[in-house]
């Protein structure tokens, strides 16, 4: 028995020596990875400016490196080429806005608040965030096995922002439409922000957002409004 608790104490003991020896190492890896992460995220905001600069077919990774301040070769240990920096680009921009569109779901808000919320978010991702990350608008310059991942994930995010719709249709907040068709609708709206904005233009991306995300919900919260009121005015006439 003595031999036992002896045996179990040593083991403990070493697994205590072996955590004490380990520990320092993973704080220190930790660090090196949220290094590297924050290193990577710096280069893709600069690749994102200079797409929007130069347009993604004319942009080298010279000039992203030298946008990154690095050199060409530092460029290159953190992106095999520009086909991966642009798949990094949009693949960050569309998980952030999957994951707004998700949440906004899951949220306990009328279905016209939500689907403002997902606009917002969409706008400051593609504009701001990434600085017009070019998220849906070149998928067709990645390679095959890049681009199917991102078209999954759009197409993801394009049903979850169609379910926003349908939930407030059957909610009563907003009118029976083709959800389909609208979804496709505010989406084209928003994607095609990322052609005309300039971050040196009169309104904010802020701004924007909200113009835009009033605007887009009007509609469908208007047209609502319009087919609950008909049956009452009908009434109404039919009293008189």
């Amino acid at each position: 028995m003595v031999q036992s608790l002896n045996s179990g104490s040593n083991r403990g003991a070493a697994t205590r020596a072996e955590s004490g020896r380990t520990l320092p190492n993973r704080t220190a890896s930790d660090r090196v990875r949220r290094r590297g992460e924050a290193r990577r995220l710096d280069i893709l905001r600069a690749a994102a400016r200079v797409f929007r600069r130069s347009g993604v077919a004319a942009a080298g990774m010279r000039d992203i490196a030298q946008e990154a301040d690095l050199s060409p070769g530092n460029l290159y240990y953190y992106f095999a080429g520009k086909d991966e920096l642009l798949f990094f680009c949009q693949d960050r921009t569309v998980d952030r806005m999957l994951e707004a569109a998700q949440a906004a779901r899951a949220a306990k808000l009328p279905a016209a608040e939500q689907l403002r919320t997902v606009i917002r978010a969409h706008l400051h991702y593609t504009l701001e965030e990434m600085e017009g990350a070019t998220a849906h608008l070149e998928v067709d310059m990645l390679a095959e096995n890049l681009r199917s991942s991102i078209i999954e994930k759009r197409d993801k995010y394009e049903q979850a922002v169609r379910a926003l719709i349908v939930q407030g249709v059957q909610r009563g907040e907003f009118a029976p439409c083709d959800a389909a068709l609208v979804a496709r609708a505010v989406l084209g709206a928003l994607n095609w922000t990322s052609r005309w904005y300039r971050p040196d233009g009169a309104q904010s991306v802020t701004a924007i957002a909200d113009g835009l995300a009033d605007y887009l919900v009007r509609g469908l919260a208007a047209a609502a409004q319009q087919t609950l009121t008909k049956p009452a005015r009908a009434l109404s006439g039919g009293r008189k």
